[in-house]
Parts: structure tokens; C-alpha cells; sequence
């Protein structure tokens, strides 16, 4: 499994999924076919402004955006995460955080994550900031066994 989030900020480098690659620079990201990328809103802010180079290079089987940015490659499915209600992955609690599935999520492994929530326990950050970290956990970790997100 190829999986990615670009600028990924340093304090979750030890809550990656295992198989998952911070890369901080866009030549990290560019040119591969990712079964799954996740893009930060600062990683796509700095796609934006950064160097041009052929995204048509770069596939992914599974995107994870925030929901206010276009995706910024090909992908076979585009999952947004945001506090929008048209975001895939959203909260549907700021004051004790609920991770919300918002409709039916590809997972690489093949298997489907149905709408449902997640309560989550204590963050260690605000947890509208850690969606693009908890989208990677959901879609990457066993679900059956505790804990499921954290």
C-alpha cells in the first residue's frame, strides 16, 4: 500500500498509519500513483503557489481534501473532510468531538466504512485540525479493535 499526507505537521509523524509517508515537499508527492494521498490545508494551500509540475503524473485511488479546496489530482475517489455538511468526513460535535462519516467510504483494503460516528477521546490538538489525521486513521486502521481512531 502507497500511502502519503502532504505537510504533514511533525507532531503527528508518530500517529501515522503504518505504511503512511509524511512528505513535505511537492516532488515528494508528484509523478506516483498513491492508493492513498492526504492533502492538509496548509499542504494545499502550498501546492497552489508552489512549483508547476504535470499533476496528471500524479493518481491516486483515494484523495483526502479539505471540502473548500478543488482536488488537486486525478483521483478514482475524492474524500473531503471539513465542517461543511457536504464534507465526507466532518464533526458533528466540536465541544466533545464526534467524528462523523457522512456517506459510504472506500477503504484501500476494499473494504466500505458506512455512515456512522465516532466519538473520540482526548486530542491532542483542536479537532477540526486533526480531520485530515483522523480520515488517514480511519481509512487505514483495523476497526474492530480498540482504539479505533486514537
Amino acid at each position: 500500500m502507497e500511502g502519503a499526507i502532504f505537510d504533514c505537521p511533525v507532531l503527528w509523524l508518530e500517529r501515522l498509519p503504518s505504511g503512511v509517508l509524511g512528505v513535505e515537499t511537492p516532488a515528494g508527492v508528484a509523478g506516483r500513483t498513491w492508493d492513498l494521498l492526504a492533502l492538509t490545508r496548509r499542504g494545499c494551500k502550498a501546492l497552489r503557489r508552489g512549483p508547476v509540475f504535470d499533476r496528471t503524473e500524479t493518481a491516486c485511488r483515494i484523495l483526502l481534501v479539505p471540502g473548500d479546496g478543488p482536488p488537486m489530482f486525478p483521483a478514482e475517489t475524492v474524500i473531503t473532510y471539513g465542517l461543511s455538511p457536504r464534507d465526507s468526513l466532518t464533526l458533528s460535535s466540536l465541544t466533545e468531538p464526534v467524528l462523523c462519516v457522512q456517506r459510504s467510504l472506500p477503504r484501500p483494503d476494499g473494504t466500505v466504512i458506512e455512515p456512522q460516528e465516532f466519538p473520540l477521546p482526548l486530542l491532542p490538538g483542536p479537532p477540526e485540525e486533526l480531520l485530515p489525521l483522523l480520515g488517514l486513521r480511519l481509512l487505514l486502521m483495523p476497526l474492530t479493535e480498540p482504539p479505533i481512531l486514537w
